[in-house]
């Protein structure tokens, strides 16, 4: 069940009054059947997926709060580890080793016989495993004590506004949240429904009408200009963005309506100075997830800076290989550690100069190249994670040039028009009229953003009058209806 599905927009508001006419003690037992329903929706058999990583990970939490033997709690823990990480490997990671080591084998002169699994990848299994894992591993730390009630812990696994998307929750931040009373909230109700509505709207308006375009090119780059090639790029880049950031405010809204605060998971990201920045802003609840769960653990920043740079290397390749099992995301995870170690070098050297008469840049001038230079560096890496293959990410990265000479003569020559016509004329219109609805709406989307990091534009359309806030409200609507495109068109982090 989609968020911009038909279904969706008769199951939320279905949910949502019965959640608070229902008696209090028998809310959460509605909202896990509402969850588990929910998620039925895609493949029902996959609901045994959620029951084993709830039970695995509720049984195992309570077993190692009650063991005092060291050894035999790190036992419990790498079962816990092996039962939800070998789940997630067996479906979304095996035929990719499988087919590596097939490889391997051939090049030595051996056969690997291994047959192949046809099986399809449960929506959101690399989501409610991680959160599973998460929780066991807190109550090995003592950080969290063990959820004693079956039905709140499966509801924390399984609540369906950040089921098969996120934000990764922590165990923390959401359990203790099922045990305070809810009620109808006004304030709550708008801004969920605010938060919703600016959800739809980046993925309706802007996400969805520059898909057409991006799939086209990035299905077959070697059939376009290198113009059409870096245009495809900057398009990802906002799909990608509005896509997933229109997902999070879509499932924070909708829990904020019920009563339930998730975590943020994006901070205008296209905003970040630099590439560690960007990572504070960008997929938040992932970041911190490695951030917590693999880099502090393997020694963080404290052993020198040899095995920090080997720790951010197995970060950003385990978040690499999350996303997908292809050699392109690994790619773009390596290409994404490489930023954040040239930074870290090139920080070191400035370090070193210190006290020298060097040039001094103007504090805003200088964030503005920054934010420049970051959001480009973030875009060529979008071109591994979004190509179906290396040969193809190669292919686009060496000719992302390629005849630009023509394309400036039909700028020159014929003007601005033509050679908008030029780099939208393999489409029949359908991609054309689509692409210019998103950049109109991308428009207001950065005008937006850009306003809510200076002046929090947030708080003065709260503190507008309410004919005010009405008509920005009904603006967005009917922009959403006159330029979006419609259709259940698929979340792209579903696929992870």
């Amino acid at each position: 069940m989609l968020f911009n599905s038909l279904p969706f927009l008769i199951f939320f508001p279905v949910c949502v009054c019965a959640f608070f006419m229902i008696p209090g003690k028998w809310r959460l037992a509605f909202l896990l059947a509402a969850s588990y329903f929910f998620y039925m929706s895609w493949k029902p058999e996959y609901l045994i997926l959620i029951l084993i990583a709830t039970v695995s990970a509720y049984y195992l939490g309570q077993k190692i709060a009650a063991q005092r033997h060291p050894g035999r709690r790190k036992a419990l823990l790498a079962v816990s580890l092996c039962v939800n990480l070998g789940m997630l490997f067996g479906f979304k990671y095996f035929n990719f080793f499988s087919a590596q080591t097939d490889v391997l084998f051939r090049r030595c002169g051996m056969s690997w016989d291994i047959p192949v699994l046809n099986v399809l990848l449960p929506v959101g299994i690399s989501f409610f495993t991680f959160q599973a894992v998460g929780y066991v591993i807190d109550v090995y730390r003592g950080d969290v004590e063990p959820e004693r009630r079956p039905g709140i812990f499966a509801l924390f696994i399984s609540f369906f506004p950040q089921l098969v998307a996120g934000p990764i929750e922590r165990s923390r931040n959401l359990l203790p949240q099922f045990l305070r009373k809810t009620g109808p909230d006004p304030a709550r109700f708008t801004d969920g429904l605010r938060l919703m509505l600016w959800g739809y709207f980046k993925k309706i308006a802007v996400a969805d009408n520059l898909s057409p375009f991006v799939d086209k090119i990035y299905a077959a780059p070697q059939d376009f200009t290198g113009l059409q090639l870096i245009v495809a790029t900057y398009f990802f880049t906002l799909q990608i963005y509005c896509d997933f950031s229109g997902y999070t405010d879509i499932a924070r809204g909708a829990a904020r309506i019920m009563g339930y605060d998730l975590m943020p998971n994006f901070r205008m990201p296209y905003f970040a100075a630099s590439m560690e920045d960007f990572w504070k802003r960008w997929h938040i609840s992932l970041s911190t997830w490695f951030r917590d769960y693999v880099y502090i653990p393997l020694g963080g920043n404290r052993r020198g800076d040899r095995r920090r740079f080997l720790n951010l290397a197995a970060v950003f390749l385990l978040s690499g290989l999350w996303h997908g099992a292809n050699w392109t995301f690994v790619a773009w995870g390596a290409l994404h550690c490489a930023y954040i170690m040239c930074s870290l070098w090139a920080r070191a050297a400035v370090r070193r100069f210190h006290g020298l008469a060097l040039p001094r840049i103007p504090a805003g001038p200088g964030r503005l190249v920054k934010i420049f230079i970051t959001f480009h560096l973030t875009a060529f890496a979008w071109i591994f994670f979004r190509a179906g293959s290396m040969s193809d990410a190669l292919y686009i990265v060496t000719h992302l040039g390629s005849n630009l000479g023509g394309s400036a003569d039909i700028l020159l020559r014929y003007g601005p028009v033509a050679l908008i016509k030029s780099v939208f004329s393999f489409g029949a219109g359908v991609e054309t009229i689509n692409a210019l609805a998103a950049i109109l709406s991308a428009g207001i989307l950065i005008a937006v953003e850009a306003a809510m990091a200076k002046f929090h534009a947030k708080n003065l359309l709260d503190n507008a009058p309410g004919y005010a806030r009405w008509a920005a409200y009904y603006a967005v609507v009917f922009w959403i209806i006159v330029f979006g495109s419609f259709g259940d068109k698929s979340f792209i982090y579903f696929q992870f």
